[in-house]
């Protein structure tokens, strides 16, 4: 009868620690309870475990932390992929999912050396990513002479570099479709500069002012690119293509105000 007590005790203890053990699990956040929901595919990284291990949460984590949701925001918003936390939501048993909007590469900067990424925005993007061949298949920015002003997941710094990543994001497919290889700003007899487009066999396409900077009686972004869309669509140009004057077809534009 003393056994069957004692064994009865020992399960009972056992229980009880078992049912503890589930119990803390189930409330403390460990990474690979953690959902990322977003992740751009040209991410070759494993952004989840970066920005979890760069903010010092790939720990077990209280599920009842009155601040986790913010902290794992914090974590994935300073990422340099990362445009915007979307949303972080909290589940029990432990679980998360985050919820962002990553940056997205729009072209290649040629520095000494190499390439750089930026978006459209002319954000410096994490380089580790990209191959030789991936990276060759994005527009290529020349002619410029600065290097990145931060480190990655801030802008470049330079007006030129912003000005040129806009061109690349507005010309997006027909880039390819013409076989164009770079961007390049020219500067004009009165200090002005203005944007070209090289392709291969000698052809060189004036695009003029970036997006937003258009001068006046220039024809705007939209236009030049639907311009650009109907050369894709026809035969291939060859010498030069002027797309700062209106197409026989277009009306001129009115100057803004």
């Amino acid at each position: 009868m003393v056994a069957v007590v004692a064994a009865l005790g020992g399960w009972i203890a056992w229980e009880s620690f078992a049912s503890s053990v589930r119990m803390a699990r189930a409330n403390i956040l460990y990474p690979e309870d953690v959902e990322v929901v977003g992740i751009g595919p040209w991410i070759l990284a494993d952004l989840e475990s970066e920005a979890l291990r760069d903010a010092s949460l790939d720990g077990g984590l209280p599920l009842d932390d009155p601040e986790l949701a913010r902290r794992l925001a914090r974590a994935f918003d300073i990422h340099p992929w990362v445009r915007e936390v979307v949303a972080v939501k909290l589940r029990h048993p432990a679980g998360a999912t985050v919820e962002i909007r990553c940056r997205e590469p729009v072209a290649m900067v040629a520095v000494p050396g190499g390439l750089l990424p930026v978006d459209a925005e002319g954000i410096l993007l994490p380089s580790d990513d990209f191959t030789p061949e991936i990276a060759a298949r994005y527009p290529k920015i020349t002619g410029i002479s600065s290097g990145p002003r931060g480190a990655v997941g801030v802008p470049w710094g330079d007006p030129l570099v912003e000005e040129a990543a806009a061109i690349a994001s507005v010309i997006g497919p027909e880039w390819e479709r013409l076989d164009l290889v770079a961007c390049r700003p020219t500067t004009l007899a009165d200090g002005q500069h203005v944007w070209e487009l090289v392709g291969d066999d000698e052809l060189v396409i004036r695009f003029g002012s970036a997006p937003g900077h258009e001068q006046p009686g220039e024809p705007t972004a939209a236009l030049k690119v639907a311009r650009l869309r109907a050369l894709a669509e026809g035969a291939k140009p060859a010498g030069s293509v002027d797309l700062t004057t209106p197409a026989p077809s277009e009306p001129p534009t009115i100057p803004a105000p």
